[in-house]
């Protein structure tokens, strides 16, 4: 008969579905933890000249929205609805993005 071939999500996909994981992690903790304070410290340093690159913050963001769409820093404060979310997202790979 047909045997049901479950594919290994892609590695840009895991660290995407990591960092999502981790943020809603992060948000959930008080104020004054390390990890909250140093997830949104602003450094005050000069930066090299040319296009600026993508900060974590940046690319956390772009990976949110395609999972959940604009609302999606209010969604992942709730523990169980951004489980389901992230299941959601690793099941129908919507994170995936083939390397060209």
């Amino acid at each position: 008969m047909y045997a049901f071939v479950k594919k290994k999500p892609a590695k840009t996909e895991t660290v995407r579905l990591n960092r999502l994981h981790w943020l809603g992690h992060v948000q959930r903790v008080e104020e004054n933890r390390i990890r909250k304070k140093l997830l949104y410290m602003n450094l005050e340093a000069t930066r090299p000249r040319g296009r600026p690159r993508n900060r974590w913050q940046d690319e956390v963001r772009k990976d949110g929205r395609l999972v959940v769409g604009k609302v999606w820093k209010e969604r992942v404060y709730n523990r169980e609805e951004r489980k389901k979310l992230l299941k959601t997202a690793r099941n129908h790979r919507i994170l995936y993005v083939p390397i060209e």
